[in-house]
């Protein structure tokens, strides 16, 4: 469901429970505003948001939830939810002063928010634009015929290069009616069939389709050079938090940051030359909404924690979330399974004298 229904759904709901605003106050909130705006939300826990309609909803959510369970609304509306009670962690006092402002107080906190996510979203297309073609090109060679830096009318299909990348993960590039089709628009690509590019070496694996997703070199370079830094691309990470990692306060990966820059790198290698959550021709919402269900889907937990170690293990090799398992045959893996076998033999006589 597109943002824009979410977020209707919702109101539909206002016009028979209004919100109780709060009384109005003389006190602005222009300085918890410019505050917020510097945080960039978008790129860590939610990229594709009308955050004034965020707001105004949350806050209705919240007296809703006096008699109804979260539970009970809609996976994108508790998608939502979660990322407003994410803004109201980040910000102690916050919901305070949204509960004692003026409706327009708060849709003008939104728009400051929202400026802010679209403005670093706006900065990490327009250098990943030409970063991107660096990452792409055959080592020790150009790409041919050339892509031009500032221009992306030639990407997308219309190269060979590009196209590769962007085909969907199941389609045969190397087949020449296939390539027709993709360029000419017979086939009709959709944002949840996912390019080959998200996959390790671009490689996959119709018979394992989790083997490889969302750990190929690209994305990696992406990510480094969006939250660590472009200069630490082709270094080994050392420190925990640096660059725009430090300003959001990350140690660790998030699976919206990786939904993230899965999708800005989706669009660097088409061949739209703006970036819109509506476009129809990269369907860019449909994209970063698919990995988003992805990875909060329950019988993906397993998968997707893997692939969280994995992704720490690049970009934040020293923090806690990179660590990886006990391995099995560890002597300090022996020690746990014998320090529990005795727990709960312990536990047994305990449970048999009190029988």
């Amino acid at each position: 469901m597109a943002t824009e229904d979410i977020t209707s759904s919702i109101q539909a709901n206002a016009l028979r429970q209004p919100p109780k605003w709060g009384p109005r106050k003389k006190r602005k909130l222009s300085l918890i505003s410019s505050y917020i705006a510097r945080a960039s939300l978008g790129r860590t826990v939610f990229a594709l948001c009308n955050y004034p309609s965020l707001l105004t909803n949350g806050i209705l959510r919240l007296e809703q939830m006096e008699e109804i369970p979260l539970e009970d609304f809609s996976a994108e509306e508790r998608r939502e939810h979660r990322v407003f009670e994410h803004l109201l962690d980040s910000y102690p006092g916050l919901l305070e002063r949204l509960m004692n402002g003026s409706e327009e107080e708060i849709l003008h906190v939104g728009e400051i928010i929202g400026k802010g996510a679209s403005g670093a979203r706006g900065d990490d297309t327009k250098s990943l634009k030409s970063a991107t073609l660096d990452w792409i090109s055959p080592k020790g060679a150009a790409i041919q015929p050339p892509l031009h830096r500032n221009s992306k009318i030639d990407r997308g299909f219309n190269h060979k290069l590009t196209g590769s990348l962007l085909c969907p993960a199941g389609l045969d590039w190397n087949d020449a009616e296939t390539r027709e089709n993709l360029r000419s628009g017979e086939i009709s690509v959709c944002g949840d069939q996912w390019p080959v590019f998200l996959y390790a070496n671009y490689i996959y694996d119709a018979e394992d389709p989790w083997c490889g997703l969302l750990r190929s070199r690209l994305l990696t370079c992406a990510y480094k050079h969006v939250f660590t830094s472009p200069s630490s691309v082709d270094k080994d990470p050392k420190a925990t938090r640096s660059g725009n990692a430090r300003l959001h306060g990350m140690n660790c990966v998030t699976t919206a940051s990786i939904a993230y820059i899965a999708t800005q790198v989706r669009f660097s290698l088409s061949s739209s030359s703006v970036f819109s959550q509506t476009d129809t021709s990269t369907d860019s919402e449909t994209f970063y909404h698919s990995l988003l269900n992805l990875f909060e889907d329950p019988d993906e937990s397993k998968e997707v924690a893997e692939l969280l170690i994995w992704w720490n293990c690049q970009v934040f090799p020293t923090s806690s979330a990179a660590k990886r398992p006990i391995s099995i045959n560890s002597a300090l893996s022996k020690i746990r399974i014998k320090c529990l076998a005795t727990k709960n033999a312990a536990d047994s006589n305990v449970a048999i004298a009190s029988s």
